[in-house]
């Protein structure tokens, strides 16, 4: 793996299926009917069904992994605010920037935000993580 620098970015993008949605609530056993029931949904402030919000983090867990820093990457912490709902059909783009590395340790702050096919941030926070030796 190359040195990271700070400032350097990557990004994934997912679109995020009502299959999607409905295998992370059978996964997580997380049956909000606010995610899995149009009657209720529409009954919301959102009009409508949304997807988990760690479903749509989720994604940056797979930009980290995958992407920036790369395989080998393990979590140490991640910081993360919901700005706005994720629906099933929306692509989320995931960005990881470098925000900073430790000269001391293989560990590195990175700003972790997800904006939805419309350019709205729905996702902002930040992760630290352990780099791959």
């Amino acid at each position: 793996m190359s040195a990271l620098t700070v400032g350097q970015k990557a990004t994934r993008t997912q679109t995020i299926t009502d299959e999607m949605v409905r295998t992370f609530a059978a996964l997580t056993g997380d049956s909000n009917p606010v995610h899995l029931d149009d009657g209720f949904a529409a009954t919301t402030r959102f009009g409508k069904r949304i997807a988990h919000g760690m479903l749509a983090a989720s994604i940056i867990s797979a930009a980290l992994a995958n992407d920036l820093p790369g395989p080998g990457t393990v979590y140490l912490s991640q910081s993360v605010q919901f700005k706005a709902p994720v629906y099933p059909g929306d692509t989320v783009c995931a960005i990881i920037e470098v925000k900073s590395v430790r000269e001391d340790k293989p560990i590195a702050t990175l700003i972790t935000t997800c904006v939805n096919q419309d350019n709205v941030t729905v996702i902002e926070g930040e992760a630290v993580v352990l780099l791959s030796s």
